[in-house]
């Protein structure tokens, strides 16, 4: 499956900067700049009520308790919340696997170090789906490490995903097989999202893509339902949004099986632009939403 992107480049201010929240912590770390990784474990707290009240003290013991649990790379430079602690340790513990017919699948947040490969990944797959020359793979990767190291400001309002597939004959943990990007909140919403353009305050996947000699496996299958599982348990709102370009019938045909519905089309003014036209799709996640026998049997189906 050719990448299904939707990048935008534009390097915007963060929208958290001004957000107020009940405590702070230290400031990046100045030789980090770009990842604002923390490397101390102090803490600045500071409430309304009095230190002395018995509930700020709760609330802030509980909020160091989670803040040390976290590794360095989840530390952020920003103002953080409790909710946004709880989040941030969410994403460090998530994992989804899933055997396949060839093999195994695993999925889990995307860390620093594994920047270069994700970047390397999608710019391919970007040069691919719009058919632009090899040449042009070395300015994209440097376009999509800006947009990563971004989007990684934003945790823990989105994320990127990556997944790794193992054959049976393999014994190695796996290689890179693909990736997907995860927006929970209007927080971590895009700030030029594609057309038709989703509710900000709605989770929306985007960014898939999986490996060319990897594809027909059902990784692409699995990638979508390790997101679906994730905004589970990170946020209320189960509407999820997602786009799929006209042309592009494996990935719709995908979608559709999985329960996404055409919300909106693309306008023809598009073309004018010299984009592809887009239909936004939108499903509404169960309550509980765990893979079911027929999940699997659609995943054997559709070999993405």
């Amino acid at each position: 499956m050719a990448a299904s992107l939707s990048l935008s480049l534009s390097l915007s201010s963060d929208p958290q900067r001004n957000h107020r929240l009940p405590f702070v912590v230290s400031p990046p770390n100045p030789r980090h700049p770009l990842l604002s990784f923390v490397k101390s474990d102090r803490f600045s707290f500071r409430s309304s009520s009095h230190s002395s009240s018995p509930s700020t003290t709760t609330e802030s013991t509980s909020a160091s308790t989670i803040y040390s649990s976290l590794e360095d790379s989840f530390k952020t430079g920003r103002f953080l919340s409790n909710d946004d602690l709880t989040k941030l340790k969410v994403l460090q513990d998530f994992r989804y696997y899933q055997e396949l017919e060839s093999g195994s699948m695993r999925v889990r947040v995307m860390r620093p170090e594994e920047m270069d490969v994700t970047v390397k990944l999608l710019a391919e797959s970007f040069a691919e789906s719009m058919l632009l020359p090899v040449a042009y793979v070395s300015v994209l990767r440097f376009l999509v490490k800006q947009y990563l190291i971004e989007r990684r400001d934003v945790l823990p309002h989105a994320v990127t995903l990556i997944g790794f597939y193992r054959g049976k004959e393999n014994e190695d943990e796996g290689e890179l097989a693909g990736t997907v990007e995860v927006c929970f909140d209007k927080m971590g919403a895009n700030s030029s999202p594609p057309t038709p353009t989703p509710p900000k305050n709605s989770p929306y996947i985007c960014n898939m893509t999986v490996k060319k000699s990897l594809r027909r496996k059902g990784i692409g299958w699995n990638l979508l339902k390790a997101s679906e599982e994730l905004i589970s348990q990170m946020y209320c709102d189960r509407e999820v949004y997602l786009h799929c370009r006209m042309i592009d019938s494996a990935p719709f045909i995908m979608y559709t099986k999985a329960g996404y519905s055409i919300a909106k089309t693309d306008s023809m003014l598009v073309l004018l632009m010299l984009q592809r036209r887009k239909y936004l799709m939108c499903k509404k996640l169960p309550a509980v939403n765990k893979a079911s026998p027929s999940d699997m049997e659609v995943s054997s189906q559709l070999k993405v």
